[in-house]
C-alpha cells in the first residue's frame, strides 16, 4: 500500500429534486461542501465553501436541534461582455445539520470571509455532580 492521500476534486453538488421542491425560488440550489473538525479547545468547527456568498447574503438559523445554512448568490454580469463559456454555475446554497445535546446553543458563532463560512459550535459544559438536600415535610 502507498502512503499517498486521496485528493478529492471540489465540485458543487446540486440538491436533489425532492429537497428543491420545498423552495419557492425557481433557481438552482447547491449543497456547500464542508469540513467539520474539533479544535484544540474541544469545540466543533464547520467550514463551508460558498463562493459568491457574503455575510449579508447568508442566513443561519437554529430551530430545535437543526442548524440550517442558507445563502443567496446573485448572477455576475459584466457590462460590454457576452458570456461565451461557463464552468461555474450560480445558484443558492442550502445545508442543514442536526446538533447533539453536547453543543452549547447560546454560544454558537459564525464568520464569513472570502466565500468561506466558519461556524463555531462550542461544547456545553458537563453537568457537575451536586448533592440534593432533602427537606422534611
Amino acid at each position: 500500500m502507498t502512503d499517498e492521500a486521496k485528493t478529492i476534486q471540489p465540485q458543487k453538488t446540486q440538491m436533489q429534486d425532492a429537497a428543491a421542491t420545498e423552495r419557492t425560488k425557481d433557481r438552482r440550489t447547491y449543497i456547500p461542501r464542508v469540513d467539520i473538525y474539533e479544535d484544540d479547545q474541544n469545540n466543533l468547527r464547520i467550514l463551508a465553501d460558498m463562493p459568491g456568498a457574503n455575510e449579508k447574503s447568508v442566513s443561519i438559523t437554529l430551530e430545535q436541534d437543526v442548524l440550517t445554512i442558507e445563502a443567496s448568490v446573485d448572477n455576475v454580469e459584466f457590462s460590454g461582455h457576452t458570456l461565451s463559456y461557463a464552468e461555474y454555475g450560480v445558484g443558492d446554497y442550502y445545508r442543514a445539520f442536526t446538533l447533539s445535546e453536547k453543543i452549547d446553543r447560546e454560544k454558537i458563532e459564525a464568520r464569513m470571509k472570502n466565500g468561506v463560512l466558519s461556524i463555531l459550535l462550542p461544547k456545553a459544559e458537563p453537568h457537575k455532580t451536586r448533592k440534593i438536600k432533602i427537606q422534611a415535610g
